[in-house]
């Protein structure tokens, strides 16, 4: 039982690999699509319940997170018709994704993504567009995603070149400020 979240977040890898093995935007996709959004749900929540949160839990979540991406960049490319605008903001994206990663790395020597409000809300409305592309296709939705997206990347890499300490759980950059003012008003 104290694993149980371990084993979800590991069932959500497996099934974003096999999203490589459907075709993209058909109903198996979008059933495994959706499999895996309530399985990253449900990891952080069997972990909370149980109490049994933990470092690997953590890297798991994150690995996921980050397998989930690849693949749906990798199936989702061919089918969608992208500007070269949009491949690059999303190229953007990643270097700032990939910035605070290393960030993290290089400040704490630990591998990390941040479970901030801006990446849960980026989740979410990756998940809706994803789902959009049922019944339409729009650049200007993924110009809203993009958006988001880098809102949320840039907060999360400021958070991550701000913190003193690191907290995967920060809700957002107004924590870092109201630390790091404690911090500096105590010394």
């Amino acid at each position: 039982m104290r694993l149980i979240a371990n084993y979800i977040s590991l069932l959500r890898i497996f099934l974003a690999i096999m999203m490589l093995f459907v075709r993209p935007l058909s109903g198996p996709f979008f059933i495994i699509f959706v499999a895996c959004q309530i399985t990253d749900v449900l990891d952080g929540y069997a972990a909370r319940k149980t109490h049994t949160t933990s470092k690997l839990g953590d890297n798991l979540d994150s690995i996921g997170d980050f397998i989930m991406i690849l693949v749906l960049i990798i199936v989702l490319y061919p089918v969608i018709k992208l500007t070269i605008r949009i491949i690059i903001w999303v190229f953007i994206i990643a270097i700032i994704k990939i910035i605070s990663m290393i960030v993290i790395f290089i400040k704490y020597k630990t591998f990390e993504m941040l479970h901030t409000y801006g990446n849960k809300f980026t989740g979410f409305i990756l998940f809706a567009f994803i789902i959009s592309l049922a019944f339409v296709q729009s650049n200007m939705i993924m110009y809203i995603v993009c958006t988001i997206a880098s809102i949320s990347a840039s907060e999360e890499l400021l958070i991550n070149l701000f913190s003193s300490e690191l907290q995967i759980n920060r809700k957002s950059i107004i924590g870092v400020i109201k630390i790091e003012r404690k911090n500096i008003s105590s010394r």
